[in-house]
């Protein structure tokens, strides 16, 4: 049975349902479809989708999230590829909507997530599991949001993604709502990942400094230079995994994020 669906950026695409071959091009999405109840229907995933440990080592490697090994994807002949704009690249995207269904995440906050969830879930015939999955982290979060306030955690904090160049976690992306969302103010204003010399981050005069592991992997050493820096702050390495994944993950960060709450009071 063919049906058509609406991706995230407005694209309409048709194949047969359910679909039968997926190829995943996102880490958090790709341990989303696992947690759906999914099996030997994800064929494909990136380098980066290590989740859940044993599908990773069965499954085809069809490159990083970035550089995309096009003629492998063409080889597993997939009726469904599911990715995200964010992460992936126009120009390979472009290239695989000429030739298969292409279904695009946009995702800027924990609601665009949580009605990703529900969408994919509908992709794959596993809306049950999709509104689970969203049961457990509405009321996760919402207790999350709950302790923030009566704890009275309002500090200021700066999250670095990546080094030479420094970047951080700006507005307008996900990682800034999940720090909201736990009583944290960025001080960082610009949208998206501005680079920044540590000199300005001084002058910004966080409370807390988060050292994400991922993209880049923040050591501890990295940690001990930024606080010579920084003194007065708080500096901290951090699951990157727990702030950036938007999929199934977020049961998981709820846990990670209450611990977190209680380091900060």
């Amino acid at each position: 049975m063919q049906r058509s669906f609406t991706d995230q950026l407005g694209n309409t695409i048709q194949f047969n349902y359910p679909p039968k071959r997926i190829v995943s091009l996102v880490p958090s999405q790709t341990e989303l479809l696992f947690d759906l109840g999914l099996d030997k229907e994800v064929v494909g995933l990136t380098k980066f989708c290590i989740h859940p440990v044993g599908k990773f080592a069965e499954r085809t490697k069809v490159g990083g999230t970035k550089k995309l090994n096009i003629e492998l994807i063409r080889s597993l002949k997939p009726d469904l590829i599911i990715g995200n704009k964010e992460e992936n690249t126009q120009a390979q995207i472009e290239e695989l909507m000429e030739e298969f269904p292409v279904w695009m995440s946009d995702i800027y906050n924990l609601e665009d997530a949580k009605s990703t969830i529900n969408q994919i879930g509908a992709l794959v015939d596993r809306q049950p599991e999709a509104a689970y999955l969203n049961h457990l982290i509405n009321a996760g979060f919402s207790d999350l949001q709950t302790l923030a306030l009566q704890q009275g955690i309002d500090k200021k904090v700066a999250y670095l993604i990546w080094k030479d160049p420094y970047m951080l976690a700006g507005r307008n992306t996900f990682i800034d709502d999940i720090l909201t969302l736990n009583g944290l103010q960025n001080v960082i204003k610009q949208s998206r990942y501005p680079e920044l010399e540590l000199k300005e981050l001084v002058i910004l005069k966080p409370d807390l400094v988060f050292l994400s592991s991922e993209p880049y992997p923040f050591k501890e050493k990295h940690l001990q230079e930024i606080r010579a820096l920084i003194p007065d702050a708080k500096v901290m390495l951090v699951d990157g995994e727990m702030f950036s994944w938007y999929g199934s993950r977020l049961v998981k960060a709820v846990q990670y994020l209450f611990q977190l709450q209680k380091e900060l009071l």
